[in-house]
């Protein structure tokens, strides 16, 4: 996996994926942004998010479960010193589906938290990392 991050004006940068995409980073405004784009911690929860929305959608379709929707709400904390990592990041999945069984939900969670979600694991190495679950049917 590769990646470039370029310094573009003031605080801003572009990093410049191995995939061929593009993601604008800012810094915030005491440190010279101008809130013109996500900050670069915003951007690290975000992509632990996808990464576990991924693998409980995956998951469950490889279960054979009729999923239509997930959602990974996730609210962190950071240390107050530098290095301010995160603390504590507490994950909760509204999943919609068509009688969608508890058990099988779970099961998808705690499998991404545990097994596969890279980010989530690696992330939870400094913080303390929690997660919850609500079904929605369709």
């Amino acid at each position: 996996m590769e990646c470039s991050v370029k310094w573009v004006d003031g605080a801003t940068f572009l990093a410049s994926t191995g995939s061929g995409h593009f993601v604008t980073m800012e810094g915030a405004a005491d440190a010279g942004g101008q809130n013109r784009a996500p900050r670069p911690m915003e951007l690290l929860l975000a992509g632990a998010g996808g990464c576990s929305a991924f693998d409980v959608v995956t998951i469950l379709k490889r279960g054979r479960h009729a999923v239509t929707g997930c959602e990974a709400q996730l609210k962190a904390e950071r240390a107050e010193t530098d290095p301010k990592v995160f603390t504590r990041i507490h994950y909760h999945f509204i999943v919609r589906g068509a009688a969608l069984k508890r058990e099988a939900v779970e099961r998808a969670v705690s499998l991404s938290a545990e097994k596969y979600c890279s980010a989530s694991i690696m992330l939870g190495k400094t913080a303390e990392v929690t997660h919850d679950f609500e079904i929605i049917e369709d």
